[in-house]
């Protein structure tokens, strides 16, 4: 299978959150995908988040709930352990959709609202980190 190329910063869209073309940071040195998120609680066997982008104004302060896909320990880019509640949804990239898990936490100091980590990427993508927005090139052609 011929790998797709992608730059450092995509859309994305997260199909089960009706969130489209999210800006999203492609960061190989995340195993997986995170969105950022408030207000993240945690009952039984679903998650409860209020979704964080000022950039789409019709997706900041939204809340959703969904069932738990797994709870894990992550190390965070500074250091930290946090348990972070994870969901499986369906995403669109480059016109294809597929299957994400996709950890949600609290990105207050990050850019951009979604990474896009590399179990995502493998066997799939080749990040060339020259490049931005390469999705969005792709559907004009």
């Amino acid at each position: 299978m011929e790998k797709k190329i992608v730059g450092r910063k995509e859309s994305i869209s997260i199909l089960d959150l009706e969130l489209f073309d999210l800006d999203a940071k492609v960061d190989t040195g995340a195993d997986s995908n995170a969105l950022h998120c408030d207000d993240i609680e945690i009952e039984e066997d679903k998650v409860s988040f209020t979704l964080l982008d000022e950039i789409h104004t019709s997706y900041h302060g939204k809340r959703m709930t969904l069932p738990i896909y797994k709870i894990k320990r992550v190390k965070s880019s500074n250091g930290t352990v946090q348990i972070r509640p994870s969901i499986k949804v369906s995403v669109e990239f480059f016109g294809k959709k597929y299957k994400s898990i996709i950890s949600l936490t609290n990105r207050a100091d990050m850019k951009f609202p979604m990474l896009i980590g590399r179990r995502f990427l493998k066997d799939k993508f080749l990040v060339d980190v020259s490049q931005e927005y390469l999705c969005n090139r792709k559907e004009e052609k």
